[in-house]
C-alpha cells in the first residue's frame, strides 16, 4: 500500500488479545479521567433568569386582578349600602381596572426591586 495517512500504523495493531485487551483498559482508564472532569468544566444552564420572568409576570397578572376585585367589591358595598344598585359597582370596576392597569404599567416599568417612578428614566426613588 502506498503511504496513506488515514492508514492505521501497523505497530498499534493488536497483535493478540492480550495487547487488544490492554489498549481497551487503557482507552476505559482515559475516558474515565475525563468523565471525572466534565462536571467541573460544563456548567449548568442558568434558568433562573425564565423563572424571574415568570414570577414577574404571576405578580403583575394578581396585581390587575386584585385591582379589579377591590374595585368591584367596594362598589358593591357601596350600592348596597345607599341602595343605589348598579351605579357604585359599574363606577368602582371601572376604578377598579383603572387601578389594575397602573399596577400593570409600574410592575413592567420597573428596573427591579429599586425601579423609580415610570417616566423618570433615573431609576432612583425621588
Amino acid at each position: 500500500m502506498a503511504d496513506n495517512p488515514n492508514d492505521p500504523d501497523p505497530t498499534l495493531l493488536p497483535v493478540d488479545d492480550a495487547a487488544l485487551a490492554a489498549r481497551r483498559e487503557a482507552l476505559a482508564r482515559r475516558i474515565a479521567e475525563q468523565r471525572k472532569r466534565l462536571p467541573e468544566n460544563r456548567e449548568a444552564p442558568d434558568r433562573s433568569q425564565g423563572m424571574q420572568g415568570i414570577a414577574q409576570g404571576l405578580k403583575i397578572a394578581s396585581e390587575f386582578v386584585a385591582g379589579i376585585l377591590v374595585g368591584t367589591a367596594i362598589g358593591y358595598l357601596i350600592d348596597t349600602l345607599a341602595g343605589t344598585s348598579p351605579f357604585g359597582l359599574i363606577i368602582f370596576l371601572m376604578i377598579g381596572f383603572a387601578a389594575g392597569v397602573l399596577n400593570v404599567i409600574r410592575g413592567a416599568s420597573a428596573k427591579g426591586p429599586a425601579g423609580g417612578m415610570p417616566g423618570d428614566g433615573t431609576g432612583k426613588p425621588d
